[in-house]
């Protein structure tokens, strides 16, 4: 059930509750395990991400993007991030929220495929 307002604890729940299920799945737990190993301060530092980007906040600082293009990540694992994240955050934000959040997560994937993907061709 989604949150009745928009506040940090939304936003640890989102980041939670994602988790849980993209690092369970097959294609992307690999990648998890091989560069997280506190998963606790992993959740504190994507909640402050997303708190900057949902609340305005000052907890976060710099890009994600330099750390996930080290990465082992295949251009089809952003789809699966994705719907993963799509669908958590309907189920814990609001509506109003969950689609500024989708829209951020979007963009942002379209970011890095531009980035870590020279032949990738975004359609339009």
């Amino acid at each position: 059930m989604a949150h009745s307002e928009l506040n940090e604890q939304a936003i640890a729940e989102l980041v939670q509750r994602f988790y849980r299920r993209a690092a369970s799945d097959a294609d992307l737990k690999p990648i998890f395990d091989a560069v997280i190993d506190d998963w606790d301060a992993h959740h504190r530092i994507v909640s402050n991400f997303w708190s900057r980007v949902l609340l305005k906040t000052p907890d976060y600082q710099g890009s994600p993007y330099p750390l996930h293009a080290r990465l082992p990540i295949e251009i089809e694992h952003f789809d699966i991030w994705l719907g993963y994240f799509r669908e958590t955050a309907r189920e814990v934000l609001t509506a109003d929220a969950a689609t500024q959040a989708i829209a951020h997560a979007e963009h942002m994937a379209e970011s890095f495929k531009l980035g870590m993907f020279p032949e990738y061709q975004p359609l339009r």
